[in-house]
């Protein structure tokens, strides 16, 4: 299994982390999610990877918020950077913001629903910055060796390739398993995007719904199959959280979980 280089970190040996709010809400929440999950990455003795969205280009309604945009947004999430410790991720949805983003970002993360954008993911990954693909919710996970073919065209081997639930339904998403078996074969490390696989698309009509309930019972499912790392969007009151808040974590139980993913992994001697 190839090691990914993020910043300061190589991942792929040992569970990793790749957590935050869904989106930038303001500059000192940001700086504050980030400091708060630099701590936690600290005592836990975990690597962790911070995420925040400086544009969502995808949500259900266009009146919804959307974050601070490309400027502003990569200006506070490299201050996030500077006060925590933490490499930063954050997505990309056209190949105009690649270069830009590249500059700042540690990880460019191609989202799902266009992972079938060829421009994108080599633009992506021409920037020398790790990627990280997300899984199509229409896709199966036979078809990410594809994707990944375009990202490795021009010579990067930084990439994490990420399941985060596919299409049953209307307003519903399951985990298939199978998922992670199959495109840990390809031989990068996979990400299991939780709190995404536990969301309801477009459920509450105007935007999307979910249920965090279900988080930790599939983060230590995901742990128990040997997943390489964990994608949790997580908030400190995602009640009042100006996305996804109702399949996010609460930051508050953020140390139990990764302690639960650790026991996992000790039980299975570390094994993948």
């Amino acid at each position: 299994m190839a090691q990914v280089k993020v910043g300061p970190l190589k991942l792929g040996k040992g569970p990793f982390f790749i957590a935050g709010p869904c989106v930038i809400e303001s500059e000192s929440h940001c700086l504050r999610m980030a400091e708060r999950l630099a701590g936690y990455g600290a005592r836990l003795g975990v690597p962790i990877v911070f995420k925040a969205s400086f544009d969502k280009a995808n949500r259900t309604s266009g009146r919804s918020y959307r974050g601070p945009g490309l400027e502003e947004g990569l200006r506070i999430l490299e201050r996030a950077r500077a006060v925590s410790g933490l490499p930063i991720l954050s997505d990309v949805h056209e190949t105009v913001q690649v270069a830009a983003a590249a500059e700042v970002l540690d990880v460019l993360q191609v989202p799902a629903f266009l992972c079938r954008q060829t421009d994108l993911i080599r633009a992506a990954a021409a920037s020398g910055r790790c990627v990280n693909l997300k899984k199509g919710q229409f896709l199966s996970p036979a078809e990410m060796g594809k994707v990944l073919e375009k990202a490795k065209e021009g010579g990067n081997r930084n990439i994490l390739l990420t399941e985060r639930g596919t299409t049953f339904g209307y307003h519903n998403l399951v985990v298939d398993f199978r998922s992670f078996v199959i495109m840990r074969s390809f031989g990068q490390p996979v990400v299991f995007d939780v709190t995404h696989s536990v969301q309801a698309p477009g459920g509450q009509g105007d935007r999307s719904g979910g249920d965090s309930r279900f988080v930790p019972a599939l983060a230590r499912a995901g742990a128990a199959i040997g997943v390489d790392g964990f994608f949790l969007e997580v908030h400190d009151n995602p009640e009042r959280a100006l996305s996804d808040g109702p399949n996010s974590l609460k930051l508050s139980g953020f140390p139990r979980l990764v302690r639960e993913i650790l026991s996992i992994r000790a039980a299975l001697g570390g094994r993948p």
